[in-house]
């Protein structure tokens, strides 16, 4: 017998079915099949989608969907029922579609692609318990969501539930219309991640036709910035009912629960358009971000993805150390794995070996509060290969099996997390060197957010190891795309090494001397530039970079010792372009 695959997990679970459903067949099958699906399009879908749901199963009435956050689950839970009531609220009472809703979180089996147990078992018994256009939910998830989200919750008693052990005590939640206007809109509670609302970007050309390019630049925006895991990103159906009217972003901030809310505007002349972007925290109104983007309406979905792509490639890493300094200046005794995490990344940007070991600590704690939590486990790693690096040691045999070890556990557990797979990644190829694991977590990792500039880095070197110049350029290419110009040296060394590699030395020596003006001490990228100097015969560059190289960095003097270490890391072309140079730049073998 085949077997699949079982696998035990925790998590929130919402099952929701529709309220009457055999009497609204029975009264128009055709009609209620076409009403269902519309909903279905556009709003379970993207609430899922928005709420970072899994949808697992559906019947004629209704879905089984898998959450890992039981806020998420309760946030779309609601936002379905408040849409619903909306809309109903303009239909006929028999012509009404309402939701009933149960959440549970628990235990669950995963099995040949779909759930059982439990957990299952006790969100479908209270989704029996909701009222039409209402949830409920168990102890458990209010537990962990009160004081979270504005919700009213209505105790009802433990309650025997079919086919369950034990009484379960479970609570309703009566959600109402969305209100119309800003004064009647309710106060959300602040999620425990960093949260952004984009709004419909105005349409300042005039031409009301022009409406539906300025909402496509905003929609893409949202679609790509939800591919980032650890930022939540208000739906669209939520944040367009803003479309048209003068707000206040504290005001949206506010009554959508976000910390962050991004806005701008379009103008088009002729086939020239104008789009403009600005980041705003809402918690104290400082702009932290802002830029304009100028192109020629040829492909309008070609330039919708364009601008998504580099408004978000700049606001991942923009929103990343505003949460940093924001942790930072919290109590320490409040930190929780992510406030935690967050610091790491944060000592980690200082550059210094103290950052890098302030990193490895924190990152630790994390792990010791989480360790279902990918991003500290590949961070542990990440500040190993850091430290082997820059030869900040003493590093043992067990630290490095320590961090390879949760590497391999960090792109395990967080297989759909594009930060844990390109660290995990680097990790496997520089301190495990399996190059071919590391690369592919890392191509993972782009599939999943293609505006990573620290993904398109790391790729870049991969590719080059590999002896595979154009890919590489490529990547690094695209990481500069994305990244600051104080971000950007080690993709402008990655530049010179590839454009080494495929015989254009003129252009590796001035993307070296790029990320040399940078970071002098950088000894792979040193070494690219004099093994460039010396296939071009620039005797008198060669040997300042072998000077530079035996005045900053010991151990790294001749042949054998380069070769020693780069071997690891480099195809045998890739090593023998690179050490042929060095030959010629005068660097002596031993």
């Amino acid at each position: 017998m085949n077997e699949g695959r079982v696998e035990r997990r925790l998590a929130a679970i919402l099952v929701m079915d529709v309220a009457g459903y055999s009497r609204l067949m029975g009264a128009d099958e055709e009609g209620t099949l076409v009403a269902l699906k519309a909903v279905r399009r556009g709003l379970i879908d993207l609430m899922i989608a928005a709420h970072n749901g899994r949808l697992f199963k559906t019947t004629g009435d209704g879905l089984l969907i898998e959450f890992s956050s039981v806020i998420d689950a309760l946030r779309c839970a609601s936002e379905v029922q408040r849409q619903m009531a909306k809309r109903n609220a303009t239909l006929t009472p028999e012509s009404r579609i309402e939701f009933r809703i149960g959440i549970h979180q628990g235990d669950i089996v995963v099995e040949d692609g779909d759930i059982f147990g439990d957990g299952v078992n006790v969100a479908a018994r209270l989704e029996g318990l909701a009222q039409p256009g209402g949830i409920c939910i168990s102890a458990r998830v209010q537990e962990d969501t009160a004081g979270k989200l504005d919700l009213t919750f209505e105790d009802i008693g433990d309650q025997a539930l079919k086919n369950i052990v034990r009484p379960v005590r479970a609570y309703r939640i009566a959600v109402g219309p969305t209100p119309t206007s800003a004064q009647e809109r309710p106060t959300l509670a602040l999620l425990d991640k960093p949260s952004i609302a984009i709004l419909p970007f105005a349409n300042m050309s005039g031409d009301p036709e022009q409406e539906y390019f300025a909402d496509g630049i905003a929609e893409e925006i949202i679609t790509v910035l939800s591919r980032i895991r650890w930022l939540f990103v208000i739906a669209r159906n939520s944040s367009f009912t803003y479309r048209g009217r003068a707000v206040d972003v504290r005001q949206v901030a506010r009554e959508l629960g976000v910390r962050y809310v991004l806005e701008g505007s379009v103008r088009k002349a002729g086939e020239r358009v104008r789009i403009t972007g600005q980041l705003i925290d809402a918690g104290t109104g400082v702009h932290i971000w802002a830029e304009r983007f100028d192109g020629v309406l040829g492909d309008i979905f070609e330039l919708q993805d364009q601008v998504a792509s580099s408004v978000a490639g700049v606001i991942e890493p923009t929103l990343f150390r505003v949460e940093a300094e924001r942790i930072r200046r919290k109590p320490t005794e409040n930190l929780d794995a992510y406030d935690l995490y967050l610091r790491a990344v944060a000592a980690v940007l200082k550059g210094t070996p103290e950052g890098v070991s302030e990193a490895l600590a924190l990152a630790k704690r994390a792990i010791a509060i989480d360790l279902s939590y990918a991003l500290p486990a590949a961070m542990v790693g990440f500040c190993r290969h850091l430290q082997r690096l820059r030869g900040v040691g003493p590093i043992s045999e067990a630290d490095i099996a320590e961090a390879v070890s949760l590497a391999r556990h960090a792109i395990n557990v967080g297989k759909d997390d594009p930060g844990a797979l390109w660290m995990g990644g680097w990790v496997l190829a520089t301190l495990a060197f399996d190059h071919a694991a590391g690369l592919n977590a890392i191509e993972r990792s782009l599939a999943l957010n293609p505006n990573s500039h620290w993904a398109w880095l790391h790729c870049g070197w991969l590719r080059g190891f590999a002896n595979r110049p154009g890919p590489a350029i490529d990547a690094f290419e695209r990481s500069i795309r994305l990244s600051s110009l104080a971000d950007g040296w080690s993709s402008a060394g990655g530049l010179g090494f590839a454009h080494l590699l495929s015989g254009r030395y003129e252009s590796a020596v001035e993307w070296a001397n790029r990320a040399l003006h940078v970071q002098p001490r950088a000894t792979f990228i040193c070494g690219s530039k004099a093994a460039a100097c010396g296939y071009l015969g620039r005797g008198n560059e060669a040997r300042e970079c072998i000077q530079r190289l035996s005045n900053f960095i010991s151990g790294f003097t001749t042949i054998t010792a380069f070769k020693r270490e780069l071997g690891k890391f480099c195809s045998p072309a890739a090593l023998s372009i690179y050490l042929d140079g060095l030959r010629k730049a005068g660097l002596p073998e031993e």
